[in-house]
């Protein structure tokens, strides 16, 4: 945990923690943040405080909750300063899970995945590419 910043809001030090994981690739793109009750461990903060610095997150749009499966990295977008040859595109779609996938997320083959995949570009060359699965939210 950073040092406490004298005037600034113990929920914006923990969600500038996040951030400089989110931002060092330590937390990549599609990655599941870890529980509510592990942070409150990990920063030894309220629950409530810890909510608070997720929705700052998901303010920021670095992050997104989905009910009962977690809150998940977002995408990368574009930072200032890249040319328009480099940044992260991003693109998502569904997908039938393979067995492969299927043994993984203990589902039938067949069944309903999102698939994120995350290309990375310097100077126009593909710097790497990235794919994430997780379970499709239920229709509601």
């Amino acid at each position: 945990m950073p040092a406490p910043h004298y005037g600034q809001p113990r929920y914006r030090a923990i969600a500038d923690e996040l951030r400089e994981r989110i931002a060092s690739g330590a937390l990549p793109p599609g990655a599941l943040l870890p529980t509510e009750s592990a942070l409150t461990a990990e920063f030894r903060a309220a629950r409530g405080t810890i909510r608070q610095a997720i929705a700052a997150l998901r303010e920021a749009g670095l992050v997104a909750t989905e009910h009962g499966r977690g809150t998940y990295t977002t995408p990368r977008q574009y930072e200032g300063g890249l040319d328009e040859d480099s940044g992260t595109e991003t693109r998502q779609r569904q997908v039938a899970a393979d067995a492969e996938l299927a043994a993984l997320f203990a589902v039938e083959v067949g069944a309903a995945l999102v698939e994120q995949q995350s290309i990375t570009r310097t100077d126009g060359a593909v710097g790497k590419v990235v794919r994430t699965y997780r379970l499709r939210q239920a229709e509601q």
